[in-house]
């Protein structure tokens, strides 16, 4: 009976000690970034964004993430061309809808590999998408790299044009993230 209670209470203890470990961190300033890749028959525009704000539910012990929440404001994209920069803005109607947001529903480990589900909502529309991407853990720091596609369309985002030839349905989004503890 003593060693019976003597295991529970180990399990117990154990078990509060991992709980405890579990931590919301946010993003590393000046780590961190998305991007996006539109492609036209006739070139390629790639953007880039800073200004993001990535938010994750991790258990540093157990090397687990719980859950991921992002933001980003859109106008905070730059191509390197202020001009194409405010005809996508338009195009997205970026005063009305200022924010892209993320909100995992699940989150799948495999070694080095991560699948977070979750629901994305820009140009006023939400829908789900899955990020693959892989980890890197260190002692106090997790890094975390990423892509996934939307349809433009999907969004309700009508396709920019060139010479009368829209882009491709499918944005390609890039990221990059850091994050530490104490």
């Amino acid at each position: 009976m003593k060693r019976s209670l003597f295991v529970v209470c180990v399990l117990a203890a154990l078990t509060a000690t991992t709980l405890a470990q579990s931590r919301i961190v946010q993003t590393l300033a000046g780590e961190s970034w998305v991007a996006y890749r539109m492609v036209h028959p006739l070139h390629v525009i790639d953007a880039k964004s800073t200004s993001v704000d990535f938010k994750v539910d991790l258990n540093p012990v157990t090397k687990e993430i719980k859950t991921v929440t992002a933001q980003v404001d859109v106008t905070t994209f730059d191509s390197g061309n202020s001009n194409r920069d405010s005809h996508a803005m338009e195009v997205i109607d970026a005063i009305t809808y200022p924010d892209v947001e993320f909100t995992s529903t699940s989150v799948e480990q495999r070694e080095d590999s991560i699948f977070v589900t979750g629901k994305l909502t820009f140009h006023g529309m939400t829908n789900d998408i899955v990020l693959a991407g892989a980890t890197r853990w260190q002692e106090n720091r997790l890094d975390v790299v990423g892509k996934f596609d939307i349809s433009l369309t999907e969004f309700k985002i009508e396709r920019p044009s060139l010479l009368m030839i829209p882009v491709e349905d499918k944005l390609s989004f890039t990221l990059a993230t850091a994050f530490t503890w104490k």
